[in-house]
């Protein structure tokens, strides 16, 4: 119980600041791009009944990517007010600048599909070159910061911490961010659903940081971030009022890749984050079978209804509603069983 009233002194004030200030900007944000016509346009390839949202405004992430970066500023400068300014609040401002840069590409890629008109925006490659070139930086920065490079990974329900070669862990934690990255963006599909399970996922990260040692910058995020995830689904709930577009999704998956780097439990978020990878595997599964039935039978075939996951469970039949309460749901149940697997909190 101590624990828990801990977490919430010290997470409670992030998690206000974004929540508010994420909230006040939506009755002036979204009228402003609706003024500019900053509307999604929906592709053909998904449910016919998603044709109807076409003209939401877009790129409202950039509501709480403000919002985020308000409470992580605002808890940086207490610290240098109290003078209790430290090596965390350094890592905080990283966190936040790196994923912000992931929010920048997302930016480019909607401005291009909404000014431009262009639908597909960035080309795959130019993304995957953006997203590698931001991976990059941080683990530059951090080798910078550190003087090192701290190469282990932690092992659900183990105690076991896997020291990797250096020149098989980049390779790793480049894998990992741009397929988290990635992941979150698929998940950005109905109305409410990366909002709803990132905001798990965020409440999970603030206990995560609070509970292990030299991790309180993981704490503040996670609690910022929950705050402009609640402010945002007031908007972002279904019917939406706005999407976040890939501003908001990529700025998303940057921080939930670089908190499972930054703590070393990159395999714990195919727990946690069993929704995000269900939803790239989906994808994967899909498109795989296609071409090779493509192949082999002349015809190709599909193993879900429509991808991805998601897609399929509404042309089951599922409204958004009951997909975004059950995979919500799904990710509450496999954050507690994450943290309860990770032997290191628990003597």
């Amino acid at each position: 119980m101590t624990i828990f009233l801990q977490i919430l002194a010290s997470d409670l004030l992030p998690l206000i600041i974004a929540f508010a200030v994420t909230a006040a900007l939506g009755p002036i944000f979204i009228p402003w791009l609706h003024k500019l016509k900053f509307g999604q346009e929906i592709r053909d390839e998904g449910p016919k009944w998603h044709q109807k949202k076409s003209g939401t405004p877009t790129m409202g992430g950039i509501m709480f990517i403000i919002g985020i970066g308000a409470a992580v500023t605002a808890v940086c400068i207490i610290g240098a007010v109290s003078g209790s300014f430290g090596a965390y609040h350094g890592k905080l401002i990283l966190l936040y600048m790196i994923a912000l840069g992931f929010g920048i590409v997302g930016f480019i890629d909607d401005h291009i599909k909404v000014v431009q008109k262009r639908n597909l925006g960035l080309t795959s490659l130019q993304k995957l070159l953006l997203q590698i070139a931001m991976t990059v930086i941080y683990v530059v920065v951090i080798y910078f910061i550190e003087g090192r490079l701290n190469t282990y990974i932690l092992i659900p329900f183990t105690k076991i911490q896997l020291t990797l070669p250096i020149w098989i862990y980049i390779p790793f934690i480049m894998f990992v961010m741009v397929g988290v990255v990635n992941a979150v963006n698929l998940t950005d599909g109905i109305d409410g659903l990366a909002s709803t399970v990132t905001l798990v996922e965020a409440v999970y990260f603030a206990v995560i940081g609070a509970v292990m040692a030299g991790f309180y910058h993981i704490s503040i995020i996670g609690a910022a971030l929950a705050g402009g995830m609640l402010g945002f689904l007031i908007f972002n709930h279904h019917p939406a009022k706005v999407f976040m577009g890939d501003t908001g999704s990529l700025f998303l998956g940057g921080i939930v890749a670089i908190v499972a780097i930054d703590t070393h439990m990159e395999l714990f978020l195919v727990i946690s984050g069993f929704v995000y990878f269900m939803e790239t595997l989906s994808v994967i599964i899909q498109t795989s079978y296609f071409k090779y039935t493509r192949k082999k039978y002349g015809e190709g075939r599909r193993v879900f209804k429509m991808t991805p996951i998601h897609h399929h469970f509404e042309m089951c039949g599922w409204n958004e509603r009951k997909i975004v309460t059950v995979f919500s749901l799904t990710t509450l149940i496999l954050c507690v069983i994450a943290f309860l697997s990770n032997g290191f909190l628990f003597k």
